[in-house]
């Protein structure tokens, strides 16, 4: 009997020390199925920090690009007011030149004849003042009487035959003056050449 109590309490304790074993079973597959949460969670977190790094990524290129694009247009809308400016400037300019010739032309006449002094300097005060303004707005005269003919800066009204051999392809006479305006021609200068 003792030997039966023994075993009794040894199946008793084998008992126990299975059903522990099983709980521990059941504990480490609990254990093992968070680890696989917790482990398929940090996948999918990852995997949402890799596509939202990606995003950024694209988003800071885009905002980079939409930058030197608006950069290029603020560029480029300034550069085209200002020809719009120089434009309408060189228009108006060029609407005075034929002003600045009845001027000339009114000088030269008027210092042909006698007792009109005050006359000459009142035309020579009202050119003065008008071509001081325009000079400083940019427009230059274009100085061409003796100068070698540049197809660049004149324009030939008719050959002449040159009275000296020196004067050949050089500008004799200037019909029209012809101006520059920033450095660009507005107007050539109308001469004539010797030949």
């Amino acid at each position: 009997m003792a030997e039966k109590k023994k075993k009794d309490m040894e199946n008793k304790d084998l008992a126990k020390v299975l059903k522990e074993v099983e709980e521990l079973k059941e504990q480490v597959e609990a254990a093992e199925k968070k680890a696989a949460e917790a482990e398929a969670k940090a996948a999918e977190t990852e995997a949402k920090m890799a596509e939202a790094d990606a995003k950024d990524a694209e988003r800071k290129n885009e905002y980079l690009r939409l930058m030197a694009e608006f950069d290029t247009f603020r560029r480029r809308t300034a550069e085209e007011k200002l020809e719009l400016v120089k434009s309408a400037s060189a228009d108006t300019i060029k609407g005075l030149l034929p002003v600045l010739d009845d001027c000339e032309i009114a000088l030269s006449q008027l210092e042909k004849t006698e007792g009109n002094e005050s006359a000459v300097e009142g035309v020579q005060l009202i050119f003065n003042k008008l071509m001081g303004y325009l000079k400083t707005k940019g427009l230059e005269r274009i100085e061409a009487k003796g100068e070698v003919f540049d197809t660049e800066l004149h324009e030939a009204v008719t050959l002449f035959p040159a009275p000296t051999e020196d004067l050949k392809g050089k500008v004799i006479d200037v019909a029209q003056t012809g101006y520059t305006l920033g450095g660009k021609v507005l107007r050539f200068a109308k001469v004539i050449v010797g030949a």
